[in-house]
């Protein structure tokens, strides 16, 4: 009987002990089929249709550009479960999990990045307290671990129902934005609309890229202007990608599918660092270092005033003709891009004699300075090309502060400290030589091709304002033919004296004049030289930069 009692208690035990287990399992596993639905809920945004209709307008969810931007499997989500905290106007009805943006890390070619993507399909996108902080959470964490932030915007703007606490948000984010310039890189694709406050985060970043038809940015939309000006305009004569590609300059990239855009942003990447203590990412190279190429030697016109194309130069000389222009269709006097000399990435500025004759105008200054600030914010070191015959005259330049924004070029290229490469083609003038990255401005090595021409200006200017008196003498006596004849022969006698790379290499302002067909020996051994550069500015807060 007692062996009888003491099994009967074992199994009860037992059968206990199995209950309470299967219990915990069936509990368990229930809380991890409700991780699971949220999970999926999650991943739907808005729902099917909303998904539909947006696919209907040609575009893609926030998922699927992550996806499309990302290595295969290497998105870490985080706050997918975050949800809004408004009551008012009957958003305590309406909640989605992640509350309109995709946010977390990943890597491009191997490389940490983080990204957040707006999503469209969740209230239009539009900017809530909660879907800041999202935001605000990966852009610390970039900060913290050093790497590139990406932001993929499609969004209605502020959440009206959030009112001032939206408003909060946005200035968050732009106060990230500021901190994080020069520390670590910023860019923003838009990816449908980005209006109002909106688009001051994109205009805080490093680049900015638009899709071309489906996206626009403005401050105040049509039909403000329409009230308040009494002109009619739509979105994208307001603030299409056309319209910021080529006349303001807001945005570097534009893009016609979103497959091109995501593509060109990792092709962005591959040139650029991790943060401001890190160098970009060196490549094999496979184009001989001393590549000779021959037409260099005879691309410069004899008649001095006849064009050339630039880019011909460019793919000359860099690593197999691999140019990443920023800025194609803005300012297209001046070149400026990126491109790799033995596998290292550098930044090219290179004025354009097939436009405009490679002047400088208030565009083409302001364009550059930005360009060569971030380099040297990234420690990308940076090549210069110069062919300019002075700044572009005119009320509409002078009215416009093309002193300022001349200034702001040469205020870039003075404070700059990364290594800096200089090579003068043809023409070299006036105030125009100095902002083009002279020796004087701390260019580490200045070359120059035996066609350069390195003066005050041009030689007829300079003989008509030297010989002035002269040449109207003879022109009052009746002797035109004299008066051209004296003109002349004082042209060539400037030529001989200054227009020519010897007289500026004579004083020490030209390292050496080379021939042009060994341009890119020459420029891949300058940077191999300055590879270990060392040079700090005076200490202090920052500079005034005349903005």
């Amino acid at each position: 009987m007692f062996f009888i009692a003491n099994f009967a208690r074992e199994f009860l035990k037992n059968a206990i002990i199995i209950y309470i287990i299967h219990k915990k399992m069936s509990t368990q596993t229930e809380k991890i089929k409700e991780l699971v639905e949220l999970r999926v809920k999650a991943r739907l945004g808005g729902g099917e249709k909303a998904i539909a209709k947006q696919h209907e307008k040609g575009k893609y969810t926030a998922r699927e550009r992550i996806a499309m931007l990302l290595d295969d499997g290497s998105f870490e989500e985080m706050d997918m479960f975050v949800q809004h905290r408004c009551t008012n106007f009957g958003m305590d009805k309406k909640h989605y999990l992640g509350d309109g943006v995709v946010t977390g890390s990943g890597t491009i070619g191997g490389r940490l990045v983080y990204v957040f993507a707006q999503d469209f399909t969740v209230t239009a996108g539009s900017l809530s307290e909660m879907l800041a902080s999202k935001i605000c959470k990966i852009m610390d964490i970039a900060m913290k671990v050093g790497a590139p932030v990406i932001g993929l915007n499609d969004s209605g703007g502020a959440r009206l129902q959030e009112g001032i606490n939206a408003l909060a948000g946005y200035s968050e984010i732009f106060q990230r934005n500021i901190m994080a310039s020069g520390v670590i890189p910023q860019i923003s694709a838009i990816m449908g609309p980005c209006a109002g406050g909106a688009v001051y985060s994109p205009a805080l970043t490093d680049f900015t890229l638009m899709m071309e038809n489906t996206s626009y940015m403005f401050l105040t939309g049509p039909a403000v202007v329409k009230t308040v000006l009494g002109e009619v305009v739509t979105q994208e004569q307001l603030g299409g990608a056309s319209v910021h590609a080529t006349k303001s300059g807001v945005t570097h990239f534009t893009a016609s599918t979103e497959e091109e855009a995501m593509a060109m942003i990792k092709q962005l990447i591959s040139f650029i660092p991790q943060n401001n203590l890190e160098k970009a990412p060196r490549v094999e190279c496979t184009d001989p270092i001393d590549r000779k190429e021959d037409f260099l030697n005879e691309i410069i016109p004899e008649n001095p005033n006849m064009p050339y194309d630039m880019y011909e130069v460019i793919a000359g000389i860099v690593d197999n003709g691999e140019f990443m222009e920023v800025q194609p269709n803005f300012a297209k006097n001046l070149i400026v891009g990126f491109a790799r000399f033995n596998g290292e990435s550098v930044g090219i500025v290179a004025n354009q004699p097939k436009q405009l004759a490679g002047v400088l105008d208030c565009n083409a200054s302001r364009k550059g300075a930005r360009f060569v600030r971030f380099c040297d914010a990234f420690n990308i070191p940076i090549v210069t090309l110069v062919d300019v015959p002075g700044f572009l005259p005119g009320t509409g330049q002078e009215y416009n502060a093309v002193i300022l924004h001349g200034a702001k070029l040469l205020y870039a290229y003075g404070e700059c400290t990364v290594p800096k490469v200089t090579v003068t083609l043809r023409k070299s003038y006036g105030g125009s030589h100095i902002v083009m990255s002279c020796k004087q401005l701390r260019g580490d090595m200045n070359y120059a091709w035996p066609t350069a021409e390195i003066a005050v200006m041009g030689a007829a200017g300079a003989a008509s304002v030297l010989y002035a008196k002269e040449a109207k003498a003879l022109k009052d006596e009746g002797k035109v033919e004299e008066a051209k004849a004296f003109v002349k022969e004082k042209e060539d006698e400037y030529t001989k004296l200054f227009a020519n790379p010897y007289n500026a290499a004579r004083y020490g302002y030209i390292d050496d004049v080379i021939e042009p067909r060994n341009t890119r020996f020459r420029i891949i051994r300058a940077l191999a030289q300055l590879e270990n550069k060392k040079l700090t500015n005076p200490a202090k807060k920052h500079g005034n930069i005349p903005l």
